[in-house]
């Protein structure tokens, strides 16, 4: 902003002749800046000879001022995904929109609880909500300073904070009880966070910085969705598309920019790698990519940087089971067929596995395999899966070959075979070309909120644009997961291109 300098003529306050022009620079009624700021205000117009840079938040019709700095100052905006298991930060240069650094880490919060349940549960005891906030609140300014450091900065020149996660997530950064979100009728404490002074939370930031977190729509929608239908431009096509991210949930967005229809159910954990005992998420070392011979049998694995194997993650959960069932060693229903599996069927404490890695090629020196209760728990997800898109897309009269767009979200959609995952009858049977990979999603609505207005408008509008469909009491749903039950289905005319067990892919 350039201001004209003050005169007897033009006698302004300082604070007056700056808001003024803001306003009519944002096109919004009112601009707030806190008395810390205003303090300092008049130094800082009269060093910069009334040229100052602005960094302000806008929120609904009100935009807040944040910093005023001159001209040679660092500006950065820090975007967070705030995952379960994973938290995941970037820093974005608020002058140029660059992305300055990234850094992950897991989230300090497992030493308590691997899930949000388990999370839930500990806030509900004497100091355990503080306990938990304090452990995301520590990793996250320890992470920041490692991540400023990087590039030299310090934490000081971040203003602008975005934080998408889910709604226990998010819940828990901002210290707000999470107890009735687990008990009928599963409410929250609240779906629109507003503003939050970053101090406020104990984040090492700049002191008068301001924190968004991302609004949720309910207990089970929360705003790691919303950021990725910001960032995927769902709610800006034209054509009906399809969202999909496995996380804790499977949570499945479907719509366009007339309308948005989303729900949530138990598909995730099984479908992210935590299916069988060498499940693990994607590292290196881990299994990722899986191909049988229908012939000889022979089990052709990739890990992650060409590792030793030390686990399989949720691609290559998906690879294999597709696997086992074109080479006959499952059956439609995915049971372990002894005379195909040969020597690699085995049964260990009473129950039926089949060896994928013998014990002197992994990295432990211990075999790698999945049991029959493996299977039967990866059948149940996949069922699930397939059954929650049929049921969102049937629900607005739309058969899932119409799509012609299919976003897949996070570490699932980066390193899943779609082939596979529609050979298991996970998947609808689409074209290669309708399966659009967006990696973080959630990450990616988060800086985008960084590096643009339009993006802040956006938001309050997808968010109440979203109808939200109650899977629970859905007797529709019911029906038809019973019968995605087996692979690829008790209907195999939905997967036409998926070949009958021993035949290859094309024949």
């Amino acid at each position: 902003m350039t201001l004209p300098s003050p005169s007897l003529r033009d006698n302004s306050a300082d604070a007056d002749r700056l808001l003024r022009a803001l306003k009519r620079e944002l096109g919004v009624d009112q601009v707030q800046a806190d008395l810390i700021l205003l303090r300092r205000l008049p130094q800082v117009l009269r060093d910069a000879a009334y040229r100052v840079r602005c960094i302000l938040f806008r929120d609904g019709a009100c935009g807040r001022l944040v910093h005023v700095a001159a001209a040679d100052e660092a500006l950065a905006g820090l975007a967070i995904d705030l995952g379960t298991t994973r938290v995941v930060m970037r820093l974005v240069d608020l002058d140029d929109r660059r992305v300055l650094a990234e850094r992950a880490f897991d989230n300090p919060q497992i030493e308590i609880g691997p899930d949000v349940l388990a999370r839930i549960h500990y806030a509900d005891q004497p100091g355990g909500l503080e306990r938990l906030q304090a452990l995301i609140v520590a990793g996250i300014n320890r992470e920041v300073a490692n991540l400023c450091r990087s590039v030299h900065m310090t934490p000081d020149h971040i203003f602008l904070i975005s934080v998408a996660g889910n709604t226990a997530m998010s819940h828990l950064l901002a210290g707000l009880p999470t107890r009735w979100m687990i008990r009928e009728p599963y409410i929250p404490a609240v779906n629109r966070f507003g503003l939050i002074p970053a101090a406020q939370l104990g984040l090492t930031v700049n002191p008068l910085a301001r924190l968004f977190l991302f609004p949720s729509v309910g207990s089970y929608f929360g705003g790691d969705l919303i950021a990725g239908i910001l960032f995927t431009g769902l709610h800006r096509q034209s054509e009906t598309a399809l969202l999909v991210d496995v996380g804790t949930n499977a949570e499945v967005v479907l719509g366009n920019r007339e309308w948005l229809m989303a729900c949530a159910g138990a598909a995730g954990p099984a479908l992210e790698g935590g299916v069988t005992r060498m499940g693990t998420t994607a590292a290196p070392g881990v299994i990722d990519r899986v191909r049988i011979d229908p012939d000889s049998k022979a089990i052709d694995i990739h890990t992650i940087d060409d590792l030793p194997p030390r686990g399989i993650c949720g691609s290559g959960v998906i690879d294999l089971a597709a696997q086992l069932y074109l080479s006959g060693m499952i059956d439609i229903r995915g049971k372990f067929q002894p005379a195909v599996c040969g020597e690699r069927w085995v049964e260990i404490n009473g129950m039926a596995h089949v060896i994928i890695v013998p014990p002197e090629a992994s990295a432990n020196g211990q075999p790698l395999g999945i049991s029959q209760a493996d299977m039967d728990s990866l059948i149940r997800s996949k069922a699930a899966m397939y059954t929650i898109l049929e049921t969102l897309t049937g629900s607005m009269g739309i058969a899932l070959d119409e799509l012609k767009t299919f976003f897949v979200a996070g570490t699932f959609g980066s390193f899943i075979d779609p082939r596979s995952a529609i050979t298991i009858g996970m998947l609808p049977d689409l074209p290669p070309t309708a399966f659009r990979s967006m990696g973080n999603t959630s990450l990616g609505g988060a800086s985008l909120l960084l590096q643009s207005r339009e993006a802040v408008m956006d938001i309050d509008a997808i968010r109440d644009g979203i109808t939200y469909m109650e899977l629970n009491v859905n007797q529709d749903f019911m029906n038809r997961f019973s019968a995605a039950k087996f692979i690829p289905h008790t209907d195999p005319g939905r997967f036409p291109s998926v070949p009958a067990p021993g035949r290859r892919m094309g024949e």
